[in-house]
Order: structure tokens, then sequence, then C-alpha cells
């Protein structure tokens, strides 16, 4: 399993550890927003378009190889501005680890379902998001230490070993895990598959947890300075964030499986407690951005691993791969729209306002998912 964990490590890592740095590393970026912009959307469109691409592929030749030839990838793309260190080559480097990282990401999460029996997921997924966790905290942190030491180059090096690396322990460590026969199945077939409640639950939670983080990441901040608190404070609370939604991942896994918790009671609690830090994020001062950055990273660490279990539950075998990339398309979405909604909000009336929108979106999804018991 471990192999898999490094993979989530490195998507994770991937994705924040530049983007949080790319200003930092040319200063010619600074000055041009827009390709800036650009820049840090061509990863995550990537992502959004191909994962359901290669998860369905996955299912077809094997989640194996696609998990191998997309670390690959991705050390090539790395390689590529390693190679020619012109600033004007990164969308072209960017692009291509939002591709190969499309590709490696729905594969680990499908061989992390496959390769674990239904009594033992909920552990194996709260392992597998907290090294994404940790990717995700540690790519800012130590991404800026590389660049600050040898600019751009050296990060795209570091990612491309890291991605080579974890690519040779794959194929030593990971067993072949062959696909299996599948029935023929309709256009139309696919959409009910994707309709039906198990599957839109779990993801319509998995999305608002990816919203309401991605919000608390990028907002929170924003809100202590306009209440005066130094970038210390408002650094600490980020990081408290994302140390809850690391640490709570694991223990919400191996509850599900010992049965002290089940995925309906699990969204459910996880869904109240990130609404909750949303609505906490309106009060002023510390005290109001601390418990926002605790409930809301508790309440996406609860409702990572579970949404996961509960697809992989829900979903025959054969069609894994498939489930695992629509379910990251979904994440995606929130990762995207939660911030859109927020930003938009706070645009016409105050930023406190969009965090209530956010929240009462949160807390409206309970309805949903205590509609119907969701797949243990």
């Amino acid at each position: 399993m471990w192999p898999l964990y490094a993979a989530g490590f490195t998507t994770a890592f991937g994705a924040h550890g530049i983007a949080a740095n790319l200003g930092a590393g040319d200063a010619d970026l600074v000055r041009s927003v827009l390709y800036l912009g650009v820049l840090l959307a061509l990863y995550d469109g990537a992502e959004v378009v191909l994962k359901p691409v290669f998860g369905t592929l996955a299912d077809r030749v094997g989640a194996r190889p696609v998990l191998g030839g997309g670390l690959i990838a991705f050390a090539a793309a790395s390689a590529v501005f390693v190679a020619v260190r012109d600033p004007a080559w990164l969308w072209a480097a960017r692009l291509g680890q939002g591709a190969a990282a499309s590709a490696f990401s729905p594969a680990a999460s499908a061989l992390v379902a496959r390769l674990n029996p239904r009594a033992k997921r909920g552990r194996a997924f709260g392992s597998y998001g907290f090294c994404k966790s940790i990717g995700y905290t540690a790519g800012p942190l130590l991404g800026g230490v590389l660049v600050w030491a040898g600019g751009l180059t050296l990060l795209f090096a570091v990612l491309m070993v890291l991605a080579a690396a974890v690519a040779l322990w794959a194929a030593l460590a990971v067993p072949a895990v062959p696909p299996l026969p599948r029935t023929r199945q309709t256009l139309a077939g696919l959409v009910r598959r994707l309709a039906d409640g198990s599957f839109v639950r779990p993801v319509a939670a998995l999305a608002a947890a990816t919203a309401a983080l991605s919000v608390g990441v990028g907002f929170l901040p924003l809100s202590g300075r306009a209440d005066g608190l130094p970038p210390v404070a408002t650094g600490a609370a980020v990081s408290l964030l994302a140390a809850c939604a690391a640490l709570i991942q694991p223990w919400a896994g191996r509850a599900l499986d010992t049965e002290r918790l089940t995925t309906r009671s699990g969204l459910v609690a996880g869904l109240a407690l990130t609404g909750c830090g949303l609505a906490a994020a309106v009060l002023p001062g510390v005290a109001g951005l601390l418990v926002a950055a605790v409930l809301i990273g508790a309440g996406t660490g609860l409702i990572t691993p579970l949404g996961f279990a509960a697809l992989a539950a829900s979903t025959p075998p054969e069609r894994m791969g498939q489930t695992m990339g629509a379910a990251e398309l979904g994440r995606e979405l929130g990762d995207a729209g939660g911030p859109l909604l927020v930003a938009s909000i706070a645009s016409t009336v105050t930023l406190g306002w969009g965090y209530a929108a956010l929240a009462l979106v949160t807390v409206l999804l309970i309805l949903a998912v205590r509609g119907r018991p969701t797949p243990r």
C-alpha cells in the first residue's frame, strides 16, 4: 500500500508545491498576472478533463499500468523544464504534470479499493488521504525552500526524482491487479449509474469538503488580515486546518472498519462540522479564525475517507477506476466552485456573507445524505 500512499503524496505535493511558489521562482510571472493565472489553471484543468478518461482506462487495461505510466509521464513532464530551464516552457511542463496526475491519481484510488477487502477499506483510504494531506501541507513550505535554494529548476528536479522513484517502487511492490471482465455498458447505463444516490451522495459530500478546504486555505488568511492579525497568526490557522484534516482521516477510517462509525453518520457529522466551521469564520478575531480552522479541518478529514469507502462499497470491482475518476472530477469541481461562490458573493457584499452561503449549501447537503442509507 505504501507506494500508493506515496503516489497520493506526489500529486498533492506537485499541485501545491509549484502553485504556491510560481511567483517566487520567476519575477516575470509576478508582473504577468494573466500568465500566472493560466499556469495555475492548467494543472487542475487537465485533471478535470482527463481523470474520468484515465479512470475508465484503468478498468480496461489494469490500474497498475496506468499508475506506473502516469508517474513516469509526471517525471518526464518535470524533466522538460529541468532540461530547458526556460520560463517560457512552464506551460508545457505544468500541463504535462496535470495530465500525468490525471492518470495515476484515480488509478491509485482504484488500487486502494481493489487491494483491500471491504472491512479494511476505511483504514486504507484514511491513510491514503493522510498522505495526500501531508503533500498539500508540505508542498508550499518545502517547495518554497527548494525555490529559495535553487529556483524553480530545483523544485521541478525534485519532483522528477520523486515521481520516478515512486514509479519504480510501485513496479516492485504493488501486485498486479488484472482487469475484470465487464459487461457492455451503454451511455444511458453510465448516466444512470452515476446519477444513482449511492454515487451522488458521497461525491456531493466530497465536493463540499474540498470546496470548504479550498476556501479555508485561500480566504481565512484574508479574514485574519482584515482583523489586523499578523501573517504568523493567519499562517498558523491554515497549518492548523491542514493538520486537523490530515490527522482525522486515519482515525475516521479505523472507526468505519470497526463499525464504530457508519458512512451515513460520518458524512452527516462531517458536513455539520464543516458547515459550523464556515459559519465560525464570520466571527471576528483570532478565536473565530482558529475555531473555523479546526472545524473545517475536522469535517473535511471525516468526510474524505468515508466518502471514498462508500463509493468503493457500492461500485462493481470491474468499474472501480471509472468511479474513482468520476469522483475525483467531483472533487475538482468543488475545489474550483467553492472559492468562486465565496468570491462572487464577497465582491458584491462582504466575505462573511460568502462564508455563510457556502455554510448553508454544506448544511443543506445533510438532508440529501440522510435521505437514504449510504452503503457501508
